[in-house]
């Protein structure tokens, strides 16, 4: 909501619908930043982060909507590693073994974040991150589910690195979201939190 007026109906409107008259209210990030980090990890608590993206559109567009550039572009190096050392906090928190995708809302003048999601799983993200840094993410985190570490897993590309090392980009991956309006000319063309993309190209 962005005045109180809107606030109000929102609520009314959420009590109504809710089996139980509850609703959740949470402080608003929108308009933040939208940082991504793909993290490893094996069943020894080695990490690493693959690659970190960043959303060119701000929280409150779908990350499948947005365009992405990895690596992140407007990042300093303390807010990149202050939002890579929460990810991999995270990863090791809820001791994920393989990959995972989270998700962070980054302030745009301060350095408050927020994280909006994680998913511990080869994800539309890991796709993009193994294509931008050719660190083949499904098959690393497939090998980890067999029991190896990441000291252990060969990394493909190079053939003389393993999978524990972090790969690092001197250029920059976008990718744009494709829209399917040549086919659905009546559809709503604004952007917010449901995707509306259907493929994507890098």
């Amino acid at each position: 909501a962005d005045n109180r007026e809107e606030l109000t109906e929102i609520l009314n409107h959420g009590l109504q619908l809710s089996p139980v008259t509850q609703v959740l209210l949470e402080k608003s990030i929108k308009g933040w930043k939208e940082i991504e980090y793909e993290v490893m990890r094996d069943s020894k608590g080695n990490c690493i982060t693959v690659c970190n993206m960043e959303n060119v559109d701000p929280v409150g567009v779908h990350t499948g909507d947005s365009i992405v550039v990895a690596p992140s572009q407007t990042l300093s190096d303390v807010e990149y590693q202050l939002l890579r050392t929460a990810s991999i906090d995270i990863i090791n928190a809820i001791e994920v073994q393989g990959g995972c995708n989270v998700q962070i809302a980054l302030h745009p003048d301060r350095l408050e974040y927020a994280i909006i999601e994680i998913n511990p799983r080869v994800s539309r993200s890991s796709a993009l991150a193994s294509k931008a840094t050719g660190y083949p993410i499904a098959k690393v985190a497939a090998k980890i589910a067999l029991g190896y570490t990441l000291d252990e897993i060969e990394n493909a590309v190079t053939k003389k690195t393993k999978a524990c090392f972090e790969p690092t980009l001197d250029y920059v991956v976008v990718k744009i979201p494709k829209w399917p309006f040549d086919k659905f000319k009546q559809a709503n063309r604004v952007l917010g939190t449901k995707m509306m993309a259907t493929g994507e190209i890098m």
